[in-house]
């Protein structure tokens, strides 16, 4: 039984998109754009320096020091209202989209000057309050090299290679939860 029904209301949602029936948001954490956040900043960022949509992620993860990164299930249709707005433009590279700003993009960056402070600011707030300065820029690296790797592995899973990858990962989360225990055992015990 549902107790929030959504799908009356029309009008931009909280994530700046369109409501859409049967869309809802899942249960991945707060919220860390405001309305219009992540349009601004994108276009921001593609005015700093043209890029693909895949460097965007990496540039907003490193904003959040690793503590969130966007999903291209985000980036992506956020892209292209930009472009269909006439704010960015994407040129195919390779295969891959490569967006630059437009005069029009320029001049609404201009317009939102004080809006993108805002932005940078939700931010730096949002930062502290998601990652609580607990991972070193080491670990999110070797946690971003992970996702990388298991991207990059697509299409190549069989029965023995699932098997394979997934005790590796169970065994890494099972030692870094026993980690602390172990060191202390190898403090005690130095060879």
């Amino acid at each position: 039984m549902r107790e929030h029904h959504h799908h009356k209301t029309q009008g931009v949602g909280q994530d700046g998109f369109e409501n859409r029936p049967g869309r809802e948001r899942g249960g991945r954490g707060p919220r860390v754009f405001a309305p219009g956040d992540l349009k601004l900043l994108l276009l921001a960022l593609i005015a700093e320096q043209p890029c693909h949509g895949y460097d965007l992620i990496r540039q907003i993860e490193g904003m959040f020091d690793g503590a969130y990164s966007p999903s291209p299930g985000v980036i992506y249709p956020t892209l292209t209202f930009l472009e269909e707005s006439e704010l960015i433009q994407g040129d195919a590279e390779g295969g891959k989209k490569r967006y630059t700003v437009t005069d029009a993009g320029r001049q609404s960056l201009t317009d939102q000057a004080i809006a993108l402070n805002g932005v940078r600011t939700r931010i730096d707030v949002s930062k502290r309050s998601l990652r609580g300065h607990d991972r070193p820029a080491e670990i999110h690296e070797a946690v971003h090299n992970l996702r990388h790797a298991l991207q990059m592995h697509h299409g190549r899973w069989n029965a023995v290679e699932i098997a394979r990858v997934s005790d590796l990962l169970n065994s890494t989360a099972k030692a870094i939860v026993e980690g602390p225990v172990t060191a202390r055992s190898a403090q005690e015990n130095p060879e």
